[in-house]
């Protein structure tokens, strides 16, 4: 009996040794938790009830084999295989019954709690050297998808972006969960907020091209999501404070006009304090609110021009006064498109001689509006002349070089860059690489050249879209000419 224990005591521990190895080798967790959540969920207790059977099986199957050699070899071979594949459908019935809890119903991505454990184990294993990155987004107008295509059809779509999201990270070593509702989470192990925000930008486009049912209906006629990231950084209190600033970054993303990436920065405070600016104009805030049934692409790109020019605003030379000047332009500086029929708004297509004629207009019918409140007369020169050209070929006035208001000239940048960088559904959009070429190669014709440099340098600082190779790719080409 004392060999025959040993034996079995051995195999015993042999099994469960391999078992925990398997465990550890395919999970990110620790030899700690691994050991805990075996104890926790009675699999060493079932284990050991499992091996005491086979124990007592065995010993009666050796007391059979001393008194019926072949018969009794016969019967401990059959009892060995069956119970090897017992042992195997248990550890595939225990690791489905993990997956399961772990993972969402409708979008098969992990869940809340999971995700949640996950991003506190990666908080505190982490290393002085170490940093990470959480991002939070949130599908764009859902309610809306929601109300006119039925809850069903609303179900798809949660199910079509947890698709999305899986074949999206399968390669890297990313994990996307599904944090609630229409919410998204995805956790990014050694990477910057800089490195996450290119990657949530090029997977924006990629779901921005994507056809779906019903995308056609939503106010940007095509699926797109905003998201809001945020990096670990010495002194974070816990992995909940992580998760609130990313949250604020995603509520920012929403206040821009939907359908961006926007990153938390502690003098995000900053631009709350200048919202004092917005407020004076809030009059024409509200006549920018029709754009809204009408026109959502102009509304949400003047917004995406209203930040851009508070960013580049602070790197150069301007007064306070030209600053908040070229700021509230910014904002309004479209609001004249009011005025142009809906067909030609929302004409998928290039517009026709006539047409474009009407669309020409709106800056003119921009200054009629603006010029109707007195206070706000300064605006009028970056709403009537920022489609004016630094070569003099641009409209309605065919003014050329210094003669265009310098705010004009800079609005004029700023306006071009954010029309080819964003999605239209009819017209193939330019990566920022594309876009910085189209600039530098305008400088001097379209653009005035003295803001060229300054403004790409700025949207590389504060929205990078560039891998550090592509930068260094460009620098040759850049002195070249």
């Amino acid at each position: 009996m004392l060999p025959f224990t040993v034996s079995l005591t051995v195999y015993f521990l042999l099994n469960v040794l391999l078992i925990w190895m398997y465990f550890i080798l395919s999970q990110s967790h620790s030899i700690k938790d691994i050991l805990h959540s075996f104890w926790s969920k009675g699999v060493v207790i079932e284990s050991l009830i499992s091996y005491g059977s086979t124990l007592v099986l065995s010993i009666i199957l050796t007391i059979l084999l001393k008194e019926e050699q072949l018969f009794g070899l016969f019967l401990f071979t059959i009892l060995s295989v069956l119970l090897s594949f017992a042992f195997q459908k248990f550890f595939e019935l225990f690791k489905e019954s993990e997956e399961r809890a772990n993972k969402d119903f409708l979008t098969n991505l992990y869940n809340h709690g999971y995700f949640k454990l996950k991003l506190d184990e990666t908080y505190k294993n982490l290393g002085n050297k170490e940093t990470f990155s959480v991002a939070l987004l949130d599908i764009d107008d859902f309610k809306k998808y929601n109300d006119q295509n039925g809850h069903l059809q609303g179900d798809e779509l949660l199910r079509f972006i947890g698709h999305f999201l899986i074949n999206k990270t399968k390669m890297t070593p990313y994990t996307p969960a599904r944090y609630g509702g229409e919410e998204f989470a995805i956790l990014f192990p050694d990477v910057t907020k800089d490195e996450a925000s290119v990657f949530l930008n090029k997977i924006r486009k990629d779901f921005n091209d994507t056809p779906f049912k019903g995308a056609d209906d939503l106010p940007l006629k095509c699926l797109s999501f905003s998201a809001g990231i945020t990096e670990y950084e010495p002194g974070t209190y816990n992995s909940a404070e992580l998760l609130n600033k990313a949250d604020k970054a995603l509520y920012y993303a929403k206040a821009q006009g939907k359908n961006n990436v926007q990153i938390y920065y502690e003098e995000a405070d900053v631009y709350q304090n200048d919202l004092y600016l917005v407020k004076e104009i809030e009059n024409l805030e509200q006549q920018l609110q029709i754009f809204l049934p009408k026109d959502v692409y102009t509304y949400q790109h003047s917004k995406r021009v209203f930040k851009y020019a508070m960013d580049f605003s602070k790197k150069l030379e301007l007064s306070e006064h030209e600053r908040q000047t070229l700021i509230l332009g910014a904002l309004i500086h479209d609001i004249g498109k009011v005025e142009i029929p809906r067909d030609i708004i929302n004409k998928k297509g290039k517009l026709d001689s006539h047409e474009w004629e009407i669309m020409k207009k709106h800056v003119l019918w921009g200054k009629e509006i603006v010029s109707t409140t007195k206070k706000y007369e300064e605006l009028l020169p970056l709403v009537e002349l920022h489609h004016e050209r630094y070569d003099g070929k641009g409209y309605p006035s065919g003014l050329q070089g210094n003669n265009i208001p310098k705010l004009a000239r800079i609005l004029c940048l700023i306006d071009s860059f954010d029309a080819m960088t964003t999605e239209r559904p009819y017209q193939p959009t330019k990566t920022f690489t594309e876009a910085f070429a189209e600039l530098r190669r305008c400088a001097g014709t379209q653009f005035d050249p003295q803001f060229v440099e300054p403004f790409i340098k700025i949207i590389q600082e504060k929205f990078p879209a560039l891998s550090k190779k592509e930068r260094l790719e460009q620098e040759p080409k850049r002195a070249a000419q």
